[in-house]
């Protein structure tokens, strides 16, 4: 097939792993004609260029990250336009057999729908954001406002025009059928995040390494990943302040983001000393560090109404940690864990029952052992690239 996948969130090949350069990687193995077309991050690598030997449309852009909101909305919107002039400007040929897209964002619907009409290709819309619902749960937009019906009717005419709908969980499937009444239910499956497992580390290499970090002695519970107003940092303070009676557990927390101000200001004014924070590390080196950790954290808005599914579980799979994780209610994440029973959750805002959940974890070693042992199980069975890519080929033949 010719594949053309449009994307926001793609980093350079050649340098760096994702979910989507890992889904394209085994789309090109597999002896598909594949173009990308993403962002240029880096202004000097522009234009149509190859990345481990997959041709990369990089178009330059406005700022899409860590700008303000108005910037980046604006930014968003005039993407489809850019990857449009840009295919145009480079008479690419347009005569597509498949357009995979992805959210967020839902602004490229545009381009979608042109590439559709010139190619009569078939569309598969990879779900990983419910936008604006997640925009009007956590305050950032207002319910019925002009802003919010624009971009409501956006998501409408891209589930539409989309001729399968992949989606992390059930509980995603079910809300989107439930609240767009109109998409075609056989559009909706099940598609999990996924990732390549990578090899771990000895025994030996980690004691070393805990060592060398200064973590000697430590129980670490460590929370990796993007730090913003979806994961709310709170509920990690106030669990971490619960526990300071506990002088061994540390809560290492790795990352960065919008709300990072927030939170070291959080951290100074509570006088929190069982936190240590570190700023993001490439892929490898990440994985190396949380290797020597004992707990996986995950913490999700108590306002959100959509049902999330947190990729950073993956990372934590991959390392055989169990997952503790701080969940609003709409998520069926939660009942994931238990159903494979790799990790233990409690409800947002309720820090004296996920401290309960914590000790659990803390006192009895053969339960985090089996845990992480059962989630690794779970990624190399059913949450590998390869594993994603024969759910999309699967799919897509049956169109």
């Amino acid at each position: 097939m010719r594949i053309v996948f449009l994307a926001l969130a793609f980093p350079n090949m050649e340098q760096s792993y994702y979910l989507y350069t890992e889904l394209v990687t085994e789309l090109h193995n597999e002896g598909h004609e594949i173009l990308v077309v993403a962002p240029a991050y880096d202004p000097k690598r522009k234009g149509l260029q190859l990345e481990t030997g997959i041709k990369v449309l990089r178009v330059p852009t406005l700022e899409l990250f860590g700008s303000g909101l108005i910037m980046k909305g604006v930014a968003n919107l005039l993407l489809p336009y850019l990857y449009k002039r840009a295919l145009k400007n480079l008479k690419i040929d347009l005569n597509f057999d498949l357009i995979i897209t992805a959210t967020p964002p839902i602004t490229l619907y545009n381009v979608v729908a042109w590439l559709k009409r010139k190619s009569n290709g078939k569309v598969y819309l990879i779900l990983r954001d419910i936008f604006p619902q997640n925009a009007v749960d956590l305050g950032l937009m207002k319910e019925k406002s002009f802003i919010h019906r624009f971009f409501r009717d956006k998501e409408k005419k891209l589930y539409a025009i989309s001729d399968s709908i992949g989606c992390m969980s059930e509980g995603n499937i079910s809300y989107l059928e439930k609240h767009n009444p109109e998409i075609d239910k056989k559009k909706l499956h099940l598609l999990p995040n996924w990732a390549n497992l990578l090899p771990l580390q000895s025994n030996e290499i980690n004691r070393q390494l805990k060592k060398q970090e200064g973590l000697e002695g430590k129980f670490i519970v460590v929370f990796g990943g993007n730090i913003g107003i979806p994961q709310k940092m709170e509920n990690i303070v106030d669990l971490a302040l619960a526990c300071k009676d506990k002088t061994d557990i540390l809560f290492l927390i790795v990352g960065v983001g919008s709300a990072l101000e927030d939170l070291k200001n959080l951290i100074a004014s509570k006088e929190v000393s069982n936190i240590q924070l570190r700023k993001g590390l490439k892929h490898n080196e990440y994985f190396e560090l949380l290797q020597i950790t004992d707990v996986g954290l995950i913490s999700l808005s108590d306002q959100f109404t959509i049902p999330n599914y947190p990729s950073k579980a993956l990372s934590y799979f991959n390392a055989k940690k169990p997952i503790l994780a701080s969940l609003d209610l709409s998520t069926d994440f939660g009942e994931g864990l238990e159903k494979i029973n790799a990790g233990l959750w409690a409800e947002a805002g309720n820090t004296s029952l996920l401290k309960e959940k914590l000790m659990l974890l803390y006192n009895d070693s053969e339960l985090r052992m089996q845990m992480g042992e059962n989630g690794y199980n779970h990624m190399k069975k059913e949450l590998t690239s390869k594993k994603a890519l024969e759910t999309v080929i699967n799919v897509i033949s049956k169109l």
